[in-house]
């Protein structure tokens, strides 16, 4: 699989010299299957640079899942360049978000006064599906979910293909049990011998007091869960929306500390508004 990220700032996007080089577009990722298919995590502000890029490439299908439905999930989506074009067909995932269906939710977003036109407005083949949830396949990819511990109905995501793991849990507080969270050892058995996780890391440790409850996790709680799970790679999202580039990294600098010291060969890094991975 192909895993490329087109934003992973959290909670607003941002601009400025300070945030160049990990870029301030909020979440939004794509992953291609082995067999082709086009997976989209998220509908933050860097679904529209991904967007242009899919017009570019001729993608005439593609499948959105989404973690959970606050602004900076979703706030790009009026934005996303296929939806213009009558040749293409976007399969959203279907459920539930605190009582609204995903078609609910984006029917309240894209409406007067907020936004001129409707979701039914646009030209493309929208179809709201809900066989993506649980367990499911998309092409080559089988992918698994775990309620995130954050807001109500929130998600995190497991792509497994050729016996390649990609762990994928933004927006998930692990120093804090939400209403509908897991404990730790939940999310550490769902990261277990991962190839990649990619993990909320919204907060240092002094800054994490004031924020318990927030529904994000500080630094060293993400470490320990990367440890006692084994994975090969951590890759720090949600970015915060003040912290600048030297800042973060100065987190990964003491990511990679901590690895070096417990003698483990986890390799760690930000993800920028474009890395690139190959699995």
């Amino acid at each position: 699989m192909r895993i490329k990220c087109w934003g992973s700032r959290g909670s607003v996007s941002v601009s400025g010299q300070q945030y160049i080089r990990f870029g301030g577009d909020t979440t939004c990722f794509e992953i291609q299957a082995d067999s082709g298919e086009i997976v989209i995590i998220d509908a933050g502000t860097g679904i529209r640079r991904l967007g242009k890029r899919l017009v570019q490439r001729k993608i005439k299908t593609c499948y959105l899942l989404l973690t959970h439905t606050h602004w900076d999930h979703i706030i790009g989506l009026p934005f996303f360049y296929p939806l213009l074009y009558a040749d293409t067909t976007v399969r959203i995932q279907d459920r539930t978000f605190g009582g609204l269906t995903t078609s609910q939710i984006i029917d309240r977003v894209l409406c007067l006064p907020f936004f001129p036109v409707g979701l039914k407005d646009y030209n493309a083949d929208i179809r709201f599906d809900s066989s993506l949830n649980n367990r499911f396949s998309i092409g080559s990819l089988d992918i698994e979910t775990i309620p995130t511990s954050h807001s109500r109905d929130s998600m995190g995501y497991r792509f497994i293909e050729n016996g390649k793991r990609f762990v994928f849990l933004t927006d998930n507080e692990l120093g804090y049990i939400h209403s509908q969270g897991r404990g730790v050892e939940e999310y550490i058995e769902f990261s277990k011998d991962a190839d990649v996780l990619f993990h909320d890391a919204e907060y240092t440790d002094d800054e994490y007091p004031d924020k318990t409850g927030w529904g994000h996790s500080c630094l060293s709680d993400v470490l320990d869960l990367s440890a006692r799970a084994a994975v090969g790679q951590l890759g720090l999202i949600h970015i915060n929306q003040d912290r600048t580039d030297d800042q973060v990294d100065a987190m990964v600098g003491q990511c990679r500390r901590f690895f070096n010291d417990h003698h483990l060969s986890t390799s760690c890094y930000a993800v920028s508004a474009d890395f690139e991975i190959f699995l």
